[in-house]
């Protein structure tokens, strides 16, 4: 059985600074960092070095020498891009980001090719033999909704990383995910309340389960998780100690962990450690997919 990760894939232009920049302020950086960035591909990359079966990506890029390089790289990290789709009228998709000293950060988002799939979304084929598919929303929604519709007509288990918020339009992809994993940010997005502690984080992801999802995730970054289910199952779970220097990849190493995770077939408590484990180790090392922890150095933290 296999993972499909439908969604983003562009090329990540990261700056580090001192302090985030200011309305009309120029400032000078201290690092500048290119790669391969998009939600989509980084928890494609996530899933592929934690995985232990076959990872199917499907993506779109232009027909420009963005598009050539961001091919490239994914080949290089060993993700399978057979269904990685060319857009011949559009660029390929950009990331804009920055990163201060504290390791938060902020990204501006050129959608590009990513955001040129029809309303009918990706093939059908894509979700053949698929166990756990995995989305974001940094494709057309319509495109998303239809995606996940074929994925769960497929028997899959449909994940939905629902980042970046929409202003509109998030009940009819709240209705089709089983599960959802927002951070704090996105779950005030969604609930209207953002949660500061696991404990509000825990009410949040239990009026969360109301909308759709069976299982709702909210996640509190070094504070650790809060889930729960519409069987009553939930809990908090503490976030694992490490040097964090960069929390760009942290969110998406934790999906592409959850996804593979469950494919194995781990209990929803372990699997959560297991995803949680991957996000922690994405932020002790600069930049998006070259950020994403191998399978190793999860089990070697999970052992600890």
């Amino acid at each position: 059985m296999s993972i499909t990760v439908f969604g983003s894939v562009n090329l990540d232009l990261t700056v580090s600074v001192d302090r985030m920049p200011e309305p009309g302020v120029t400032s000078h950086a201290t690092g500048f960092l290119k790669g391969l960035g998009g939600k989509g591909a980084n928890q494609a990359v996530a899933a592929t070095k934690l995985a232990k079966g076959p990872v199917r990506f499907v993506a779109a890029v232009g027909a420009d020498a963005f598009g050539d390089s961001l091919r490239a790289s994914l080949d290089g990290l060993g993700v399978d891009t057979s269904d990685l789709v060319t857009m011949p009228e559009h660029d390929s998709g950009i990331a804009l980001i920055h990163v201060d000293a504290t390791s938060q950060n902020t990204i501006t988002v050129v959608g590009g090719a990513n955001m040129a799939w029809s309303s009918e979304g990706p093939d059908d084929r894509c979700f053949e033999s698929c166990k756990v598919a995995l989305f974001q929303l940094e494709t057309p929604q319509d495109a998303t909704i239809a995606a996940m519709r074929k994925a769960r007509a497929a028997g899959a288990t449909v994940i939905l990383d629902p980042a970046p918020i929409a202003s509109s339009g998030m009940d009819a992809l709240l209705a089709e995910a089983d599960i959802i994993t927002p951070n704090e940010t996105e779950a005030a997005g969604l609930s209207g309340i953002k949660p500061t502690s696991l404990e509000e984080a825990l009410d949040v992801a239990r009026s969360l389960c109301s909308r759709g999802p069976g299982t709702v995730i909210v996640k509190l970054g070094s504070k650790g998780l809060a889930y729960a289910c519409k069987d009553g199952q939930g809990g908090v779970i503490a976030s694992f100690k490490v040097d964090a220097i960069d929390t760009v990849a942290a969110g998406d190493s934790f999906n592409g962990g959850l996804a593979v995770a469950l494919s194995e077939g781990m209990p929803l408590d372990a699997a959560l450690r297991f995803a949680s484990a991957a996000g922690a180790l994405a932020t002790t090392k600069k930049g998006a997919s070259e950020a994403v922890p191998d399978r190793t150095a999860v089990d070697g933290l999970l052992s600890d």
